[in-house]
């Protein structure tokens, strides 16, 4: 069946809109029972890509709530989900799959009730004050297309905002709605566009090949930063002007990753991929203030803060299996204040993206 074909998608939304077919899509799940919309706890979703899974935990100590099988819905083995994002009202949420070359659409009952194709869909961007979602490229696309995905989340409908850079894979949105960020993989480059706009600029950093890996916007919407894979360097690029200045670098070494605001925007957390670590950067003076070690922290790979912003959720790869058993993902979640782990729940194979949300 093909699945990203007008016909197969309005067969979705049919099949999801009864209640027969609900009923039906539970069986690709497991963990506890089926919540309603009404429930009001915290969630933390991830995505892991070694097993084609989505997990939801509980924020508040890591007890699992339901994991999604996207081989047992259709999307094959290899669907391999990459990144994970929720709507900020937490009504729905959504997942790239690399593999399967999808972006999907779930509801609050964690189910899939549309989908829009998308060549290597890698990383996820929303604009919280708007209909639209923004999708990027996988690493593991070598030669993709110059463009990103534009996606009304209410429908599902795409558009591409040519952004003329190789290998678009960073990827961010100004919280106040008025600008997206996305950068190359292959050069010292990013494009910027007002939301929802083709009129693309493009913006040239100095230095040596960084290889920005994700990008994050402060909660004041001031700063830009990104971390360059290949120096281990954090950059910083001031938003006050038309274009991002580049204002600050900051060594971090060991591959950062996906960097997350703390939710007053005073500190910056950086997964570290190749030192197992997660630094802590003070933003007023752009030093690094510390650093988080445990033993769960393996290929640290995504972050998200809390709604209240006490707890910082890591994902961490472990592809080699040096914790637990069988190589789980895992995911950690740390007091911001103390630096202390609260807990660690093991998830599928190569934890990915991961975001959390309040359920309304």
């Amino acid at each position: 069946m093909d699945r990203g074909s007008p016909v197969t998608r309005r067969v979705l939304e049919v099949f999801a809109a009864s209640a027969v077919a609900l009923a039906t899509q539970a069986c690709a799940t497991t963990g506890q029972a089926m919540l309603g919309p009404d429930d009001p706890r915290e969630f933390v979703y991830v995505a892991s890509q070694g097993a084609a899974t989505a997990t939801i935990l509980d924020a508040r100590d890591g007890s699992f709530v339901e994991t999604l099988d996207f081989e047992a819905l259709g999307y094959g083995a290899n669907a391999r989900p990459h990144d994970v994002l929720a709507d900020p009202d937490g009504g729905h949420w959504y997942v790239s799959l690399i593999g399967a070359g999808r972006v999907l659409r779930i509801d609050a009952y964690h189910r899939v009730i549309d989908e829009a194709a998308f060549e290597a869909a890698g990383m996820l961007a929303l604009d919280p004050n708007s209909e639209w979602l923004y999708v990027g490229r996988s690493m593991a696309a070598v030669n993709p297309p110059h463009w990103i995905g534009l996606l009304r989340r209410s429908t599902m409908g795409l558009s591409q905002v040519d952004v003329f850079i190789p290998r678009p894979h960073a990827l961010a949105v100004d919280p106040r709605g008025s600008r997206v960020f996305s950068g190359s993989l292959a050069e010292n480059r990013m494009a910027v566009a007002p939301v929802a706009s083709e009129d693309v600029e493009l913006v040239d950093f100095p230095g040596a090949h960084q290889m920005i890996v994700q990008f994050a916007v402060s909660p004041d919407g001031q700063w830009l930063v990104g971390g360059g894979q290949m120096t281990g360097d954090l950059l910083v690029w001031g938003l006050g002007g038309d274009e991002p200045e580049l204002v600050e670098t900051v060594r971090i070494g060991g591959q950062p990753w996906h960097p997350t605001f703390t939710r007053d925007g005073s500190e910056l957390w950086i997964p570290n991929l190749t030192a197992n670590t997660v630094t802590v950067v003070e933003t007023s003076s752009w030093r690094v203030v510390d650093t988080v070690t445990h033993p769960a922290l393996v290929e640290p790979h995504g972050s998200a803060v809390s709604n209240d912003g006490r707890t910082m959720f890591v994902s961490a790869r472990n592809t080699a299996g040096t914790y637990g058993t069988g190589a789980p993902g895992t995911v950690v979640a740390i007091d911001v204040a103390s630096r202390t782990v609260r807990w660690v729940a093991e998830v599928g194979a190569y934890a990915a993206g991961i975001d959390v949300r309040v359920r309304p």
